[in-house]
């Protein structure tokens, strides 16, 4: 994710289209690292209100414009103060961008404690780990900042009050709004190295996708050296340099975020964003914004539920993982053992064999021919000469007796170890689709019904459980078909349970992925048999169970279907797990773009 310097240049000129003439009505300090000013724009720009959000947190320095509030303190910092006392209720001149560098100086004028007009810039640097938000006077001398940069943090540049504020020039890159051909012809043949890494490393702005996409459009391999790089491609890379160069400098941006095609929780997860088309990316789902300031918002808001989720979620997945890698084995084991147990049989008809001809078998022997009478044939049985034939025959059927009981037990254990591995899918299935915190506690109630997971006490020797507060219930999620029909999904088992046999009528359809963990989908009927139901609502509700399976990275799924009353749960079977004996199938596509959730 680059927040590069043609982004900023996008947002620079929305703020500028959309704030200068506002005035600032709000100041708030939101956190240590944060400001949020509440502006109303100009009457010609919309009017309303606005809120502009400014953070210079190091991990994560960001600026875009927003309507959500966040809570301030009760009792404002001092650099809040400060710009209460010379920006409030004052008018923004304008929004600029020095060059291509990640800098926005918004220029407000105010009146002093005098009623004189006088102007101060607030100067907003998202650059990484020195990012910061520094308050300036009329002759650019630093008044105060959110973070102070000593000369012990920083040699290069000291951010304290009194000081001069400029732009450091530490690694000496050219302007690419003011470059030349020549400048640019010069750059390539003294480099020696890879031609992303070397705009990189000589143009402000320049982030390594914008640099790989340029590279893209030129149609040259990533890893050439540019000076390897002939005169025609050379040419070639300069057209597409001035043709971005002329996209920044017009302000035709077209922002859109890159969601990844992947499966589970990496499907449609936000992969990149950019305010230019990315050709690179067409591995990748594209989402269009109206404006670079929604997609800040947006593409951060989502990695930031991403990232939580799966961090929230990551003592789940290793105890899914754990258990199931032990059962995989186990099961393993058992069917090896039921296969060895296949040849009891043999066993068995030796003994009777052995009986029936072991008088005619002379002692000493170490195998013997006799006439199979099941079969006409001949069959040579081994035989231990130190035993005579009668006691040979008791130990094949005592051999038949053990392994009869061991096919017994094994018969049954494999069967509750393969359920116990479908359960374990399912839960594994339920997490990659998990996106809020009422969805694992969902998940997490589950395995400790299930017995994966140990229910937490009050104390070391109380019986009394925690009362853990609880996030909100999570829902079954709830679709609309383009003929109107309601479409539920559950999002893990206890969901699954629900709109099964609480939710759904005895007539309402039922879906489910073939012979793979996925989720529950119900189709509600309102009453009406199945062929009264149209083919494309089949055929949407299908999608969905296609989308939300373990194998909808596959394109097309099986999808099984039926009426509900004919989906039965065995007594004693975990959540979720179901039987059913007569159902239709219809190979689905995973692509649900065309169905919109509905919020509830």
């Amino acid at each position: 994710m680059a927040f590069d310097g043609i982004t900023v240049a996008g947002l620079c000129r929305e703020l500028q289209e959309t704030l200068t003439g506002g005035r600032i009505y709000k100041i708030a300090q939101t956190d240590r690292n944060e400001l949020v000013l509440t502006i109303r724009p100009a009457a010609d720009r919309g009017g309303g209100q606005l809120r502009l959000y400014l953070c210079s947190d190091p991990s994560l320095p960001l600026v875009y414009l927003t309507r959500t509030s966040r809570q301030a303190p009760l009792q404002a910092p001092a650099f809040c103060m400060l710009l209460r006392k010379h920006l409030q209720n004052g008018r923004i001149l304008s929004v600029e961008q020095p060059g291509l560098e990640r800098v926005l100086r918004i220029t407000v004028e105010h009146r002093n404690e005098m009623g004189d007009l006088c102007t101060h810039v607030l100067v907003v640097e998202i650059m990484g780990k020195h990012s910061n938000i520094i308050f300036l006077d009329d002759s650019d001398m630093i008044v105060d900042s959110i973070r102070h940069i000593s000369s012990m943090v920083s040699s290069v540049r000291e951010v304290l009050p009194g000081r001069p504020w400029f732009i450091p020039d530490t690694q000496s890159k050219k302007d690419p709004l003011t470059e030349t051909k020549e400048g640019f012809m010069a750059v390539l043949e003294n480099g020696h190295t890879e031609a992303p890494k070397l705009l990189v490393r000589n143009y402000t702005g320049f982030s390594t996708v914008i640099a790989q996409e340029l590279c893209d459009r030129a149609d040259l391999s990533q890893d050439r050296s540019a000076a390897l790089l002939t005169a025609e491609e050379k040419e070639t890379l300069w057209t597409q340099f001035e043709a971005l160069i002329r996209t920044v400098r017009s302000g035709s941006f077209a922002p859109a975020m890159y969601c990844r095609k992947g499966e589970g929780a990496n499907a449609g997860a936000p992969a990149e964003f950019s305010l230019i088309p990315l050709s690179h990316y067409a591995d990748c789902t594209e989402v269009p914004y109206d404006s670079p300031s929604a997609l800040l918002e947006d593409f951060y808001a989502r990695k930031n539920l991403y990232t939580r989720i799966r961090q929230r979620s990551a003592d789940l997945r290793h105890i899914v993982q754990t258990i199931l890698e032990r059962d995989v084995h186990k099961y393993d084991l058992q069917c090896r053992q039921i296969r060895d147990t296949e040849k009891k049989d043999k066993y068995r008809l030796y003994g009777e064999l052995l009986n029936a001809y072991g008088y005619s078998i002379p002692s000493g022997e170490a195998s013997c021919v006799v006439d199979n009478y099941y079969t006409g044939e001949k069959m040579t049985i081994p035989l231990d000469p130190s035993l005579t034939p009668q006691q040979n025959a008791k130990k094949y059927f005592d051999r038949y007796a053990r392994m009869k009981r061991t096919s017994e037990a094994l018969t049954s254990l494999t069967a509750q170890v393969k359920a116990e591995i479908d359960h374990l899918r399912s839960i594994q299935n339920a997490l990659e689709f998990s996106t809020t915190d009422s969805d694992l506690s969902q998940i997490r109630q589950e395995m400790e019904e299930s017995g994966y997971l140990r229910r937490k006490y009050a104390g070391q020797n109380s019986g009394r459980k925690v009362n853990r507060s609880r996030p909100p219930q999570s829902r079954p999620l709830h679709y609309i078909s383009s003929d109107g029909y309601d479409i539920y999904v559950g999002k893990n088992n206890l969901q699954n349970e629900e709109i099964t046999f609480r939710m759904a009528d005895s007539r309402d359809i039922w879906f489910h992925a073939n012979d793979m963990p996925g989720s529950h989908v119900l189709l509600r009927t309102g009453g009406k048999t199945i062929d009264e139901i149209p083919d494309r609502a089949f055929e949407e509700a299908a999608s969905l169970a296609a989308w939300y399976s373990s194998g909808r990275s596959q394109g097309k799924v099986e999808i099984d279907y039926l009426e509900r009353k004919n989906v039965k749960k065995p007594s004693g079977a975990a959540p979720g797990f179901v039987v059913y004996y007569t159902n239709y199938s219809i190979l689905a596509k995973t692509d649900i773009s065309a169905l919109k959730e509905v919020t509830e």
